[in-house]
């Protein structure tokens, strides 16, 4: 089960658990970004162009969106860095570090010159 906290980091509740782990606490990983990075999560990749064609299973559009999640300490007290957490950005993945935490793997360490847009509603 994934947790979300309210700080700059990103929480996981470790394993699945089953009725006698329920009355314990189990340990929770966090990943916070350090120096001028940001923890992204990155969009699903496409499986329909914008005509509607449907692709199959094994070739995909690529994207490289997504969602922060966590920023680091100094990203949040840099004013020249306009990111926050929950911007939805355009990202290079060539640069981008995988958080091997989910099966999906659609978590990334991103360096904040590796942004390259942040999407904003005027």
């Amino acid at each position: 089960m994934r947790m979300w906290s309210s700080d700059r980091r990103h929480c996981f509740r470790a394993g699945k658990m089953d009725e006698n782990e329920r009355t314990e606490a189990m340990p929770i990983e966090t990943v916070e970004p350090i120096g001028k990075r940001v923890l992204i999560r990155k969009d699903l990749d496409k499986k329909e162009t914008k005509g509607g064609i449907k692709l199959p299973d094994n070739i995909e559009i690529p994207t490289i969106t997504g969602r922060i999640v966590a920023v680091s300490a100094e990203v949040e007290s840099t004013p020249e860095i306009p990111l926050s957490q929950y911007d939805k950005v355009l990202f290079d993945p060539k640069g981008a570090i995988p958080v091997d935490f989910e099966g999906d793997n659609r978590l990334f360490v991103v360096s904040v010159e590796n942004v390259v847009a942040v999407f904003r509603k005027s």
